[in-house]
């Protein structure tokens, strides 16, 4: 499910930036970049300095990511959760683009209602020994309460335009956005009580050892008070790194007007 769900995203995150695809097949994703993804992911700041300089508009490069494990060995960047290019990507979201409206492009010739849709991409990261991440993305229509998972997969067949088609009008919502987050976050409070949680169980094992390990050490100094502080300090970051916790991050959203029965 991560796996296909990054895949989306990717996929929702360059048609979104005006990117187009070159090749888009079992977990391998390449890319053309426009000039402003190029400035954004590729670090070339002096390429882009000189080119202006001299006039030219340049040459974008384009981008190759693989989500499929079995083809990482393929020609291209292995993406992952917790991957760096993947939190690069998340920190130009976050930074810049937190936040959207936008209307399905209808074709209609007699009044169409469009539908309200509160979309979120939420981060969900698991921390203690080791770290993992998962997006989650998320729909609630705002009329009736039903919900979708993987929302992004499936807008990305849809065509959507930040202005409403003629003979449109929205529907005004029934349920606020503070309420659906509510809602949204009980979803996944669900998810995650409903997993095993064998990875806090290893951490606080790891904690518990790696304390009786460093008690162990101190209790042969002879200096009871500085050793006594310096234990203290090292416990309490033992207890900081492996201290399991989970976290919800929203990565961006919006509301989006869609047709009904558009999501089924």
């Amino acid at each position: 499910m991560a796996i296909k769900n990054l895949h989306h995203f990717l996929e929702s995150y360059f048609t979104a930036n005006h990117c187009e695809f070159v090749y888009n097949n079992e977990g391998v994703l390449t890319v053309q970049l426009t000039e402003n993804m190029d400035r954004a992911l590729m670090n070339r700041p002096f390429y882009w300095h000189y080119i202006k300089k001299i006039g030219n508009p340049g040459d974008p490069m384009q981008l190759t990511l693989i989500t499929n494990p079995e083809k990482r060995d393929e020609k291209g960047e292995w993406i992952h959760f917790g991957s760096p290019r993947l939190q690069q990507i998340l920190n130009k979201l976050r930074q810049e683009e937190t936040y959207t409206k936008l209307f399905e492009r209808i074709d209609a010739n007699q009044k169409t209602a469009l539908f309200p849709w509160l979309v979120t991409n939420i981060k969900i990261s698991y921390q203690g020994k080791q770290k993992r991440d998962e997006i989650f993305s998320i729909g609630l229509h705002l009329v009736n309460g039903s919900m979708k998972t993987d929302m992004m997969g499936l807008l990305e067949e849809k065509s959507l335009q930040m202005t409403i088609s003629d003979y449109c009008y929205t529907i005004s919502p029934i349920i606020r956005i503070k309420s659906g987050f509510t809602r949204i976050e009980s979803v996944l409070e669900s998810y995650i009580h409903n997993q095993t949680h064998d990875w806090a169980e290893e951490s606080l094992k790891t904690m518990e050892e790696e304390i009786q390990l460093l008690t162990h050490f101190y209790s042969a100094k002879e200096d009871e008070e500085n050793t006594q502080q310096e234990m203290d300090k090292e416990i309490r970051e033992i207890n900081e790194r492996y201290s399991p916790r989970i976290t919800f991050k929203v990565i961006n959203g919006g509301i989006f007007y869609l047709a009904e029965n558009t999501i089924n």
